[in-house]
């Protein structure tokens, strides 16, 4: 069954991603592009598989997470296994990138990289639940990863536009759910909006304070209270940093009382717990590497 209009009701059930095959692509023409693009100028841009006791791992953390959402009461499942590195594709790493789950709809969106298209096929027999499907076009001017969302009810998201979200991609969702309230935002020109702004429930959002001031604060957030974090422990990386140190302000909900937050931010923790959330420490050695923390990496398909 797939029913998830938001970020924060009870979870039931939960796609949690797979390092296996992780790779970083030698002829995706837009991935190319961030070796112009990047801020990080220390290393070179990665190319090729990504090594393997990283993936390694990757694997032990991401199994740790489905064990404890399996001990939550959380069914759990994992995409179906592709080698990126033969196809050169990205990997599965990231489920929520991939697909926007509105209710009953899935909606594909055209991602920034090309190459990630190929991911659709790992979740096939999840889109196959879907009550209804939408597929937005490719070379049509439209770009989205999935994480540019964030999903605040039946009626209502916020879109991130940036460079993995643009305009035309937004008025292409507003159509295709036109009973949608989508507050369009501008706040951070990276790419997805789960490392800016985290919904714990109906009226507490963490938001990074280092992107979003009370002038760019979204009208959807005004009225609620806010747990401005203006810094962060920064993980470690290997070699390159695919994700920002603020990967660490990327947390999953299980249910509006009960988050899963990066084991290294004790003072983010001291703070959610004074608002009495039950909070769950865990670790993602390779979220900087890898580009995911508890949220990237997790997809969920139904909460209620």
């Amino acid at each position: 069954m797939i029913n998830s209009y938001n970020e924060w009701d009870r979870l039931k059930r939960i796609v949690v991603g797979d390092a296996s095959y992780a790779n970083w692509p030698r002829y995706d023409p837009v991935f190319s592009a961030e070796a112009k693009n990047t801020l990080w100028k220390e290393t070179p841009l990665p190319a090729g598989p990504v090594p393997q006791w990283i993936i390694d791992e990757a694997n032990q953390d991401l199994q740790t997470l489905a064990d404890t959402l399996t001990a939550h009461g959380v069914e759990v499942l994992r995409p179906t296994p592709l080698n990126f590195q033969i196809h050169d594709g990205l990997y599965n790493y990231c489920p929520r990138d991939r697909l926007i789950v509105h209710g009953s709809t899935i909606i594909n969106p055209a991602m920034m990289y090309p190459c990630r298209d190929m991911e659709l096929q790992c979740y096939h027999d999840i889109v196959d639940q879907a009550e209804h499907y939408h597929f937005m076009p490719r070379n049509e001017g439209m770009v989205l990863d999935a994480a540019n969302v964030l999903r605040l009810g039946p009626d209502k998201m916020l879109f991130l536009e940036s460079a993995s979200g643009n305009r035309a991609a937004y008025d292409w969702l507003c159509r295709t759910l036109p009973d949608v309230e989508i507050e369009l935002c501008n706040f951070y020109a990276g790419v997805h909006i789960d490392s800016t702004i985290v919904a714990l429930n109906a009226d507490t959002f963490v938001v990074n304070g280092s992107r979003v001031t009370a002038d760019t604060m979204p009208k959807m957030l005004q009225d609620k209270t806010i747990i401005m974090i203006n810094d962060v422990v920064a993980q470690g990386f290997h070699q390159y940093p695919y994700a920002s140190k603020w990967i660490a302000l990327n947390m999953l909900s299980i249910d509006p009382r009960t988050v899963i937050v990066d084991a290294a931010q004790e003072l983010m923790i001291g703070m959610l717990e004074a608002l009495d959330f039950t909070v769950i420490p865990l670790t993602l050695r390779h979220s900087r590497t890898l580009g995911g923390g508890f949220h990237c990496v997790t997809l969920d398909l139904e909460r209620g």
